[in-house]
């Protein structure tokens, strides 16, 4: 990876180092926040656990819905105007969050989120796409995920902190990282979407909402794709449920639970570059089973846990998952659409943490109040097993993929 760093420090142009530092600091200033925000609105309403989690439903569900809206949105407004209300929006409304006080002011909020969150990964992904030639977007986008884990790996860490002794604190620095960031591109970025006529902007909006009926023919396609969207609620119990279990039944405080994102954060990008040298041997279905199977046995082995290591030690075991499964499947999803519907593909794809996050905290609310803490770990147990199983059928299918590379 410091190879890549350092030859692409001549190829890419200034606009994408803005980009990549920008990232940097709002990627730890909103990571200092989203771990830990459970357990500040816990703290705030005192309600039961599932009423907590449907906040984060709320988010996912609105989020799902605009996530095709968004699209359209970046190509007629522009990248750069659309960015800077993004990363705006929601360093107000982590200051807004500090006032709220009641379960309908929070959901709000978390609705509000749900729709300025798209607008900037839309617009970021398609400002690098004008930005940088197609045969060097590879290391491009790799650059930019090692830098969003750098971030996660600051943020937790620092956020842990400054939450122990005020989350008010907490919620100023993430809206400082974002409103910085945003003043950045306000002054020194420049927008990069070729000017139009109304008419073909017309057409592109269309042909961007349409098509997705071809995507939903693909039956092996939706299959795999459902399958890990179903399976990612374990991923999400993990990052979303787990601070709040870990503080509320073993005292567990956030100057030492934000080191657990922290070590997944480190993980990925000291890590990821020797699991992917082994996933390219294998058939990426394959792959994409072994991984939510390690995510899997992570959950279950949260419910024998009773503090810090214990827990720390399940997010390792689901972040080797990770480095498995995530460009593994980001291979498949671009190896299996056809060249003229890649956009469609990704864009169903991007939607697995969605689903996720709209299933997995209400889910894990649920069992927690109906049944014990621990039954949430046994249901992620069932549903990462339950998915894994699934993928490996689908892995022993024929398949005309190529071998996995990332």
């Amino acid at each position: 990876m410091l190879k890549t760093f350092l030859r692409a420090r001549q190829q890419y142009p200034r606009q994408y180092w803005l980009m990549f530092w920008g990232l940097l600091l709002s990627t730890s200033g909103a990571s200092m926040i989203w771990p830990f925000l459970l357990i500040y609105v816990s703290g705030k309403l005192d309600l039961p656990l599932a009423a907590i989690a449907s906040l984060t439903t709320i988010n996912a569900l609105v989020e799902l819905g605009f996530a095709f809206v968004a699209g359209p949105i970046v190509d007629r407004l522009g990248r750069k105007w659309v960015m800077v209300f993004s990363l705006f929006a929601d360093g107000i409304i982590f200051l807004f969050m500090i006032q709220a006080n009641t379960y309908a002011e929070f959901a709000i909020l978390m609705a509000l989120r749900g729709i300025s969150n798209p607008l900037y990964r839309v617009g970021a992904d398609a400002m690098l796409a004008d930005l940088i030639p197609a045969e060097k977007r590879l290391d491009a986008y790799a650059l930019i995920r090692m830098v969003q884990n750098i971030g996660i790996a600051i943020g937790p860490a620092v956020g842990g902190f400054l939450a122990s002794a005020s989350y008010n604190l907490a919620f100023f620095a993430a809206a400082a990282g974002l409103s910085t960031y945003a003043t950045l591109l306000t002054f020194f970025a420049r927008e990069t979407l070729a000017k139009k006529s109304s008419e073909s902007v017309l057409e592109a909006t269309w042909e961007r909402l349409g098509g997705y009926d071809k995507v939903f023919k693909d039956r092996s396609f939706i299959a795999t794709i459902g399958s890990m969207a179903f399976g990612w609620v374990t991923a999400v119990l993990m990052w979303i449920i787990l601070p709040v279990y870990a503080k509320t039944n073993f005292g567990v405080p956030e100057n030492q639970y934000g080191w657990i994102p922290t070590t997944n954060a480190l993980m990925v990008v000291f890590l990821q570059m020797l699991v992917t040298s082994f996933t390219r041997r294998h058939r990426t279905r394959s792959m994409m089973a072994l991984g939510m199977f390690l995510y899997a046995i992570a959950n279950g082995l949260v419910a024998l846990m009773a503090g810090f290591w214990g827990f720390w030690m399940c997010m390792v075991i689901m972040t080797v998952g990770e480095l498995i499964i995530v460009p593994t499947s980001s291979t498949y999803t671009a190896n299996t659409a056809p060249p003229d519907m890649r956009g469609r593909y990704m864009s169903i794809y991007g939607l697995i943490w969605t689903v996720g996050r709209a299933i997995g905290p209400l889910m894990g609310g649920w069992l927690n109040d109906l049944i014990a803490p621990q039954a949430i770990w046994y249901g992620g147990l069932a549903i990462g097993l339950t998915s894994a199983f699934i993928l490996f059928l689908l892995s022993r299918r024929k398949e005309t993929e190529r071998i996995a590379v990332s």
